[in-house]
Order: structure tokens, then C-alpha cells, then sequence
């Protein structure tokens, strides 16, 4: 891995530290859920979360009894996955690690999943890799990203013009469109099924989700924190327009409606 993209993982790593990413995760935890029953796991199956986080994808699979391995390069989110699964008796095991360089024997793992984390990777190309590396051929391959053109997709380009992502960087989203899995992954899996789905995050006001993603979520929260005061409340009523230009409620709440890709391949004999 180059320089570049070595420094491009260690401010990832500070980023997704920072906040408070386990109150978003728990929001999201519907998307795992309904990815893991789309896989069809087995129990007994041996099961790997790739950037588990707080552990969303690996808690859903060990309720279905797999063996399951959590693995993250942020030391703080594993231990909030460890004492949610020490909450629930579930009894899954986290590992720091990076998806890049996954600790694992070749097809060592039934299946292999992501929610909304393997997508961050700095190198796309070297991830995908690893993951199909890591599952035995046969073996399942999940995963749910964000799309480029839904809410999250939107979120990130908001941002973007205010504090510019690092430059040469695919965007994380590009994992959302098959046409993108298809070349990532390309003749490594011998089936590829998507669907595009929808997740709705649900808050009091667009203003309550501003807050909530400034005071949360990593990559937000270090954008506000680059820019100074004015940049900043320019940046917030961006969030707010956009919260507001997706709201659906009818109620005077905010109902926000964010696309995202479930895939489910098979890794290739």
C-alpha cells in the first residue's frame, strides 16, 4: 500500500472514532438483520463480519447460531460490539483487523458480510480481494452498501463541497451499484443478485437529524469540526435542506428514506 493511501486509513481510523458511531449503528441494525436472513445462513456456519463496527452484521448472524468472527480497525467500536454481545449471551468473537488485510486462511470462513462497512475502504480493489479471499468457494458473499444516488450518497457529496474528500478516491458509494460489484469482484463469484432497498431514518425534525449526525456520526462530525464558525452553520443548514428535501412525513416529524444495494454473490469454485 502506498504512503498516500496508509495516511488516507489512519485518518479514517481517527474519523469513525470520533463521535459516537454506535448511536447511528443502532439506528441501522433493521439493514443487517434482513441481510443476514437474504444470506440464508446455516447454523454451525462460519460466519465473518468485515468492518463489523459495533458489530450490527456479526450480532445478526450469531442469532442464527453461526460461528461468528467481528473484525474492525477501530478499537473502540470492538468493545462496544463485545459488550453488546456479552448483553445479548450471544457469543460472537471481534478482532481488530483491517479489510485489506483480513487475518484469515484462504476459504477459512461460509460466509462473508458487510453492512455499510467494507465500502470505506481506501483501496476497493484490494478489499473485494480479500473478501472472497476469505470465503470457501461455494461459500456466500453479503453485503449492503449505500447507493451513489440516495440519501446517503446525497449526504456525502453535501459534505464534500464543503470539506472535499481526500482527491484520487473512489467514492464508498460506487460499492452500491452492481455494475461496480460486478467489475470489482468479477469472474471470483459465479452469482451475483442484487436488490435495491430502502432504509428510513426516522427523527423529530431535520434540524434533530443535523444534530443527531454532527453529534454522532464520524465523517459529519470532523467536517463541522474543520470549518470555522460561518462555514459551519452553512454546512448545517445544508444538512437541514437536505434532511427537508427527503422528508416524507406527513406528520410534522422527518421520515427520510435512504437507498441502498443488498448483494448476495456466490464465491466462485
Amino acid at each position: 500500500m502506498s504512503s498516500e493511501l496508509t495516511g488516507i486509513k489512519a485518518r479514517q481510523q481517527k474519523t469513525w472514532a470520533s463521535g459516537d458511531y454506535g448511536a447511528v449503528g443502532a439506528l441501522i441494525q433493521p439493514v443487517a438483520e434482513r441481510l443476514v436472513q437474504a444470506a440464508d445462513l446455516s447454523a454451525g456456519s462460519r460466519v465473518l463480519d468485515v468492518a463489523t463496527g459495533t458489530g450490527n452484521a456479526a450480532l445478526a448472524a450469531a442469532r442464527c447460531l453461526c460461528e461468528v468472527t467481528g473484525v474492525d480497525y477501530v478499537p473502540a467500536l470492538l468493545e462496544r460490539a463485545r459488550a453488546r454481545a456479552d448483553a445479548e449471551h450471544l457469543p460472537a468473537r471481534f478482532t481488530e483487523a483491517d479489510a485489506e488485510a483480513l487475518p484469515c486462511a484462504d476459504g477459512e470462513f461460509d460466509a462473508v458480510v458487510s453492512v455499510v462497512g467494507v465500502m470505506f475502504a481506501p483501496d476497493q480493489e484490494r478489499a473485494a480481494a480479500e473478501l472472497t479471499r476469505a470465503c470457501r468457494p461455494g461459500g456466500t458473499i453479503a453485503l449492503a452498501n449505500w447507493t451513489p444516488d440516495g440519501f446517503i450518497g446525497e449526504l456525502f457529496r453535501t459534505v464534500g463541497r464543503r470539506v472535499p474528500p481526500p482527491a484520487g478516491l473512489r467514492a464508498p458509494t460506487e460499492w452500491g451499484s452492481e455494475p461496480r460489484l460486478r467489475e470489482l469482484f468479477g469472474d471470483r463469484v459465479s452469482q451475483l443478485r442484487t436488490d435495491r432497498l430502502e432504509f428510513v431514518f426516522r427523527f423529530a425534525s431535520p434540524e434533530d437529524f443535523a444534530d443527531y449526525f454532527r453529534a454522532h456520526y464520524g465523517p459529519t462530525l470532523k467536517a463541522f469540526e474543520a470549518l470555522g464558525d460561518d462555514d459551519a452553520k452553512l454546512l448545517y443548514a445544508d444538512l437541514v435542506g437536505l434532511a427537508t428535501g427527503h422528508n416524507v412525513a406527513t406528520d410534522g416529524t422527518a421520515k427520510i428514506p435512504s437507498a441502498y444495494l443488498q448483494a448476495i454473490a456466490v464465491r466462485a469454485g
